[in-house]
């Protein structure tokens, strides 16, 4: 393969930050609980700002959230999240602050009814990725049927910050649904890989 520059790639990346991520992360089937954790609640940090400002910030959410360990954030209490508040390496938003806290509850509890959090939501496409075939970025959907479906489920259950668009963006995140273009070198990379 050629280098980094010769690669064919969605248009969208376009700076270190945003090479780096979707050729190694971006769409790529994720199966750890932590990180499926790490991802649900960088996703609805980004609610209203770009992908590549909570990108920058994401050490520091790894630091101030305990690695995104589930367990230990459900027990965060008033005065660590007023701790975060103070912590200007995440956004400090109180309700994205709090819904961490509130969704890494609820997150254990299917964890406790599923065995895990990657049981639950790969379930909704049979433990394999959809595999997309759209032409530009411009092509992608912001929202489908399904992150409807997974968006009214999973706001059943008490999740907050899980809106359609924000669960379809998770769901390119986590790879259950592979966005990347046909002609990025990645796309066929994962698609050689099924």
């Amino acid at each position: 393969m050629g280098s980094v520059e010769e690669k064919t790639r969605c248009a969208w990346a376009d700076t270190p930050i945003y090479v780096d991520y979707p050729d190694n992360e971006w769409g790529r089937p994720t199966h750890d609980d932590c990180e499926l954790f790490e991802l649900l609640v960088l996703e609805g940090a980004q609610a209203g700002l770009s992908w590549l400002t909570i990108l920058k910030k994401r050490e520091a959410y790894r630091e101030a959230f305990d690695g995104f360990d589930p367990a230990k954030v459900a027990r965060y209490d008033e005065a660590k999240v007023e701790e975060l508040m103070a912590n200007a390496g995440i956004v400090r938003n109180r309700r994205k602050v709090e819904a961490a806290v509130t969704n890494a509850q609820l997150f254990l509890d299917v964890v406790e009814g599923f065995g895990s959090f990657y049981a639950f939501i790969w379930w909704y496409v049979d433990g394999e990725p959809i595999v997309n075939r759209w032409e530009t970025q411009a092509d992608m959907p912001a929202t489908t049927p399904l992150s409807d479906r997974i968006s009214k489920d999973l706001k059943k259950r008490g999740f907050k910050f899980v809106g359609s668009t924000i669960v379809y963006a998770y769901m390119q995140s986590i790879g259950m649904a592979n966005d990347h273009v046909v002609d990025c070198f990645v796309r066929e990379e994962m698609v050689e890989e099924l």
